[in-house]
């Protein structure tokens, strides 16, 4: 196809290619209409620069895509030994592999066909592309934008293209009539008239150009078939069977399925196919479906088991390819058991979502199986389902197993299905459904005297118990559990008692239990419990901001998101976000506190984590003088009241408080509850600190009727009346809106101007002067002057992205090492840089390093 009117995206990706061989890495979306010339372009950036190690995966039109496709198609060329013999590689294992071969030697690496991509190849992709900057690549990638929804894998990499530096995407449009005029020069045809029928289309106008003195086609098709109007029928079967191979007909299988070198040879003069990636593909996907039509009812499924007969043959085996293959040719028992295979192989790449496609199909061609073997993959496709946080439907599916197990009189696969359904329906916030489903999981071992499912259902009671402050009851589940896993020697099972009854400990106060929570996340990170590991530091987490050990909490979750990414465990990473948000609201960082926010309730993942993601849309904009959105208190008060943990409702209580002081309207929940609620759950173990946090707001409100104990220790100074010792406390810890306040809550109206200056400075203009109308009406007439802008540094206003480069910036690393320790090129670090030493107000990067602590940053 000759590329008309591309002069534009043609030196676009002329220039990535040159920024790439001078070490600075770039990417290029080309996107268009099927036949609009993408694949074309892209060859031809290819043969503009051949001393560059070009290297070509596509994503194949399979019914389920095949995990890492792309990537296993450049495994030999990019020296990726274990991809290509088929190895069973964690997803973060195949991110450092690839980033490893590419980043030392200029490469073009190209992704075609992305609206067929599979989840992991878009995470793969999304891992290179933040870390591009630092490469010597140039990443180029395809697809049809029209089939690529809102929910598919690519959109959060089409994301990163639109959202990061270095990245651009070409719309590729329509010829022209005057482009249409330059292939049909030489012909008698009339550029206008074939202008009109091909809409401009490159690939229609090519094949109507092709063979100008056969009648004008009607449509792409007839355009194709007319290539193979010569062709035998023996060789037109030959087209056929290369048609019904999407991914490509491999080499190694020709000689099983009759095809010689003669075939090849005739098959040839039709240009309709080429060799790519060890095998036939035809030069474009338009052409492999006009083919593909041609196949009479009832013969695609004969075509199919001849594929699938020849490519068992060869290893190593592809279980998607083979299972789009049993199932085109309705040969329900290896549809399933590829399919089971295919599932498999895709958790261990980390594309959940389609080895829940896997699963699904294996399902849909069971057939009339055993009732035991129906429950086993509904149970794993439940939890991929819930993986990927599709809690509904993992719920679905598990519950289905229930009258399998039964009808299989398999009472340990019931238990143990009765036990997952208590962790997916805690997840999706319905904690009395869980608690019911966990101990039927108890009662249904009990029973049938199994010992390991009741140690399970146990452990997850007491992690139930945990959350609802009844540590005694935790300790006492966690405790049988733990003895019975040890009895049988089920290691992970015992360790996941023991995080369980660290976390109780700390949640109680205990100081050395935290230490032993730490070792509990290392054992299981070293013995690849992943899951685990990541639940452990979820809690910790948690715990730490519930705590205020904020600092402590920081190192955390610089530890725990990276693991969540690289171990694929999005349920862990969308909790862990929320709790970051919390964080950053408490540190000031108020910005980055909403952009987390934001992203875990878009996500629409657990709602068990959305609590506190909808208080921070509440408290930023509140604090900032803003209009508040009522339907995140009201979402946040529905999840308080389904899980009906103290901290939970002692947290959203604290919110309508706060929300009532600011506005002065009377709130019934306040009004009517709140001061209950405060003698009812005080003395729950841990609520010492969401009970404070409350305690203090009522108080503001002249609401508090009588001061729960225990407290912690800045809010029962501040209830004591030693409001500087409080707001020294609330410095020493960095939560900055908390020491303003507890100096606002002193008589002292110095006190009170020092906090008013504090929330000025940390851009909660609304609460400024909601206290300065206080102190007016207090008689104090000499106020702090509102400011137009801050007048003291404060990590308010930073992104995500700027708080690491302030952190590091504070840590007194050069461009060049945050550059290297972000992954990023020295250029944009010195953007970053600049960006931060402007929203701090600071004038260098010294001043940055010398207030680090007053900032948060260290």
């Amino acid at each position: 196809m000759d590329l008309l009117e591309r002069d534009r995206e043609r030196a676009a990706l002329g220039t990535a290619i040159t920024r790439a061989s001078a070490g600075e890495g770039s990417g290029v979306a080309v996107t268009g209409e099927s036949g609009s010339g993408k694949s074309a372009l892209l060859e031809a950036a290819r043969l503009a620069a051949p001393d560059v190690r070009f290297l070509l995966g596509s994503c194949d039109p399979l019914g389920t895509p095949r995990p890492l496709g792309p990537f296993r198609d450049i495994a030999a060329a990019a020296g990726l030994g274990p991809l290509l013999r088929g190895e069973e590689l964690m997803l973060a294992q195949v991110c450092e592999q690839i980033y490893d071969a590419l980043r030392g030697e200029t490469t073009v690496l190209v992704v075609e066909d992305l609206h067929w991509v599979d989840a992991a190849s878009a995470e793969v992709l999304r891992f290179l592309a933040r870390r591009v900057d630092s490469m010597p690549l140039a990443l180029l990638v395809s697809y049809r934008d029209d089939e690529i929804g809102p929910g598919h894998s690519a959109r959060p990499l089409l994301g990163d293209f639109a959202r990061l530096g270095g990245f651009q995407t070409l719309r590729l449009r329509p010829l022209s009539v005057e482009g249409v005029g330059t292939l049909v020069r030489d012909t008698r045809l009339e550029p206008r008239q074939v202008h009109a029928l091909t809409g401009g289309n490159p690939f229609f106008v090519t094949e109507v150009a092709g063979d100008p003195d056969r009648p004008l086609p009607t449509s792409v098709r007839d355009a194709v078939l007319a290539r193979a109007a010569d062709v035998t029928p023996e060789d037109f079967e030959v087209l056929q069977l290369v048609a019904t191979a999407p991914d490509r007909l491999d080499d190694r299988v020709l000689p099983a399925l009759g095809v010689d070198l003669p075939t090849l040879r005739r098959l040839d003069t039709t240009g309709l196919l080429t060799r790519a990636r060890g095998g036939l593909v035809f030069r474009h996907e338009l052409a492999r479906q006009a083919v593909e039509s041609t196949i009479p009812p009832g013969g695609a499924s004969r075509l199919h088991a001849r594929l699938l007969a020849a490519l068992e043959r060869i290893e190593p085996r592809d279980p998607a390819v083979l299972t789009h293959h049993a199932v085109a040719a309705r040969d329900s028992a290896r549809a399933t058991g590829y399919a089971t295979a295919a599932a498999r192989q895709a958790i261990a790449a980390g594309s959940h979502s389609e080895a829940a496609a896997f699963f699904e199909t294996a399902l849909e061609h069971l057939g009339e199986a055993a009732p035991a073997e129906r429950a086993d993959l509904l149970h794993k496709l439940a939890f991929e389902h819930y993986m990927t946080s599709r809690l509904r439907e993992a719920i679905t599916n598990v519950t289905a197993t229930f009258p399998l197990w039964r009808q299989a009189d398999d009472h340990a696969g019931l238990a143990a299905a009765y036990d997952t359904c208590a962790v997916f329906e805690y997840y999706n916030a319905r904690r009395r459904q869980a608690e019911a489903h966990a101990d039927r999981a108890a009662s249904v071992s009990s029973t049938e005297g199994h010992e390991l499912t009741l140690a399970l259902a146990r452990a997850t009671r007491g992690y139930l118990a945990f959350w609802r402050g009844e540590v005694a009851l935790a300790q006492r589940y966690c405790d049988e559990s733990h003895d019975a896993a040890n009895r049988l020697g089920h290691e992970e099972l015992a360790l996941r008692g023991s995080v369980v009854r660290a976390a109780c400990a700390i949640l109680a106060g205990e100081a050395d239990a935290r230490a032993t929570l730490a070792d509990d996340i290392e054992t299981a990170r070293a013995r690849g419990w992943d899951e685990l590991a990541s639940t452990g530091y979820s809690n910790l987490a948690n715990l730490d901001v519930e705590q205020r050990r904020y600092r402590e909490a920081e190192h955390v979750l610089e530890e725990s998101l990276p693991f969540t990414v690289e171990r694929d465990i999005p349920i862990c990473r969308h909790w862990q976000t929320a709790v970051r948000s919390r964080l950053h609201l408490a540190r000031g960082r108020w910005s980055a506190a909403v952009e987390d926010a934001e992203q875990v309730l878009e996500d629409q993942g657990m709602p068990l984590a959305m609590m506190w993601p909808h208080l921070v849309a509440v408290l930023v904009p509140l604090r900032r003088g803003a209009d508040v959105a009522t339907a995140h208190l009201d979402a946040a008060w529905r999840l308080a009241e389904q899980l009906d943990e103290p901290l939970r409702r002692l947290a959203v209580l604290s919110t309508l408080a706060e929300r009532m002081w600011m506005t002065e309207q009377s709130d019934p929940l306040v009004t009517g509850l709140a001061a209950h609620e405060l003698k009812r759950l005080a003395t729950a173990p841990g609520a010492a600190w969401a009970a404070g946090e409350l305690a203090v707001w009522l108080g503001r409100l002249d609401l508090l009727t009588e001061r729960p104990d225990p407290l912690a220790p800045p809010f029962r100074l501040s209830l004591e009346g030693c409001h500087d010792e409080a707001a020294s406390w609330w410095r020493r810890a960095g939560e900055p809106f908390a020491e303003a306040m507890a100096w606002c809550d002193s008589p002292d109206p110095g006190h009170r101007a020092r906090g008013v200056e504090l929330l000025d400075q940390l851009g909660a203009t609304g609460t400024a002067d909601r206290q300065r109308a206080a102190l007016r009406r207090d008689g104090v007439t000499q106020l702090p002057r509102r400011p137009r802008t801050s007048t003291r540094a404060n990590p308010a206003g930073l992104t995500n992205r700027q708080l690491d480069v302030a952190k590091l910036v504070a840590r007194g690393l050069t461009n060049a090492e945050i550059a290297a320790r972000l992954y990023i090129s020295v250029k944009t670090a010195d953007h970053h840089v600049s960006a931060v030493l402007t929203k701090l107000g600071l004038p260098t990067r010294r001043a940055v390093a010398l207030r680090a602590d007053e900032l948060g940053l260290v």
